[in-house]
């Protein structure tokens, strides 16, 4: 007897998440030390198999290269666990006098995967929701799912090797939207954790359950004439050839004033740059986007010459990157949009004001609170720049792919990266087990003097009138009953 595809998903998610129910009540009693062994435990069996998850990915999905998958698999097993070891996620958190903040896990989590990233987002979700005492449930990509459950698999044997109750880590095994609706549905899910495409990430907000997903990236690179102009060039080079320009963080735009228009042409060529002719860059900007508005998935972790290649052109040996002049942001210029392969939009402008604008101009139509670089060393520059650009992550010398996941920056590590209100997100954060927990906060009355947690009125030269104080406290009482 064959089973109904749909009905099948639905009934596996309603049971995986009951499992995962149970096995966080468990969770949630464990001590700081006891989810700390299962964290590293995960990190050490997942680095273990970075290269060969790495491989799977790339063949399965046919997105990046295997070098930087595997980095990318070591960054969310290694890197992660080395930023958690530490890090306080059990019980009192902080203590005052008058007040403490103690940690509570949110529960069951439901995690959406995508395909860009299918083994390392599962270890870095994975790990940065058992630090907080909480279970978690994975959705896969249809594209991915035999990498995604394989990761999934590698990190739940780990865990409950190491203590975790069996279903703390889980895995849908049908990639069927029913069955990622059931879940993101099931009463036992207090929150989703959304990483992938906007209408992914729009389900996850309209659940009805508290989520936090990531805005589309479109990050612009301004190149200020203080900045050492082939360094800059190398930093975007490395970044957006990283996993063939996958990572969302990464540069989508490169815009200068015109003094360095030439400069940056003759460098970059130099390095690996080709700056497409008009014909050129209508061929693959044709290739781009499907007529519908969305991202083609065959050009998708594509490396520049494959791409030359299905638009029809060639390309000189050693070309890293695809150039494109652009003059305007908006639906009728695909190079002003999120390109996951290493192209690039080219913009110049005949004044830094006139920068600014076009960098606002281009995050106001996409990738509005996720990311934006500049390479400069006139602080003056930065600080205005950083008053102004409507971002989460603004990144000053460094590859913003490798940076905006805190790579090669001070960022939390993370592959879930939040673009505030204005990218449509409930977090600006580089998401953390900070962001996985609720504080109860225990808090004294303001006239009460204890030993423990004491909060004493404050005394005259504090900054507050102990007089008016009463005065005010006085009238609230007197109309509150």
């Amino acid at each position: 007897m064959e089973f109904d595809k749909d009905l099948f998903a639905r009934q596996e998610a309603r049971e995986l998440a009951r499992q995962a129910c149970e096995a966080q009540k468990r969770l949630g009693q464990m001590t700081q030390e006891q989810i700390d062994a299962i964290v590293e435990a995960v990190a050490q069996a997942f680095a273990g198999e970075a290269g060969a998850l790495a491989e799977q990915a790339v063949r399965e999905t046919g997105f990046g290269n295997v070098p930087d998958k595997t980095a990318k698999n070591l960054f969310g097993s290694r890197t992660v666990a080395q930023a958690l070891r530490g890090m306080k996620t059990v019980g009192v958190l902080r203590q005052e006098p008058g007040l403490w903040e103690v940690a509570v896990p949110v529960g069951v989590i439901a995690a959406i995967v995508p395909s860009t990233n299918p083994t390392s987002t599962v270890c870095y979700k994975a790990l940065i929701a058992l630090k907080a005492g909480n279970a978690i449930v994975f959705s896969p990509h249809p594209k991915a799912l035999a990498c995604t459950r394989k990761a999934a698999q590698i990190v739940a044997r780990a865990a409950e090797a190491a203590g975790a109750p069996k279903g703390s880590v889980s895995c849908l095994s049908v990639p069927a939207l029913a069955g990622c609706q059931e879940l993101m549905a099931a009463p036992e899910v207090r929150l989703i954790l959304a990483t992938g495409g906007p209408g992914m990430v729009k389900a996850a907000y309209s659940s009805g359950k508290p989520a936090i997903g990531e805005g589309a990236g479109n990050g612009p690179a301004y190149i200020h004439h203080s900045a050492d102009v082939e360094q800059a060039l190398k930093r975007i080079l490395r970044s957006k050839t990283f996993d063939n320009g996958t990572v969302c963080a990464s540069e989508q735009s490169i815009i200068v004033e015109k003094a360095l228009e030439n400069p940056v042409m003759e460098i970059g060529r130099r390095l690996g740059y080709y700056f497409m002719d008009a014909g050129e860059a209508e061929r693959l900007g044709s290739l781009l986007f499907r007529p519908t508005g969305g991202l083609d998935p065959k050009i998708v972790g594509k490396d520049a010459p494959a791409l030359a290649d299905m638009a029809g052109f060639s390309v000189p040996q050693g070309t890293k990157i695809l150039v494109a002049r652009e003059e305007a942001a908006g639906p009728a210029r695909p190079y002003s949009m999120e390109k996951l392969c290493p192209v690039l939009a080219f913009f110049v402008m005949d004044s830094q004001e006139a920068v600014l604008e076009r960098c606002v101009e281009i995050l106001t139509y996409e990738g509005g609170g996720h990311t934006f670089a500049i390479h400069a060393e006139d602080e003056a520059v930065i600080r205005r720049f950083a008053e102004k650009i409507p971002v989460s992550r603004f990144l000053v010398n460094a590859p913003a792919a490798l940076g905006g996941i805190g790579a090669m920056s001070k960022l939390f590590p993370a592959l879930t990266l939040g673009c505030g209100a204005v990218g449509g997100s409930s977090s600006s954060n580089n998401i953390s087990p900070m962001d996985l927990l609720n504080i109860r906060r225990v808090a004294w009355g303001t006239e009460q003097a204890g030993e423990t947690g004491t909060a004493r009125r404050p005394a005259r030269g504090a900054g507050v009138d102990p007089a008016l104080v009463e005065a005010l406290t006085e009238k609230i009482l007197q109309r509150l009953g």
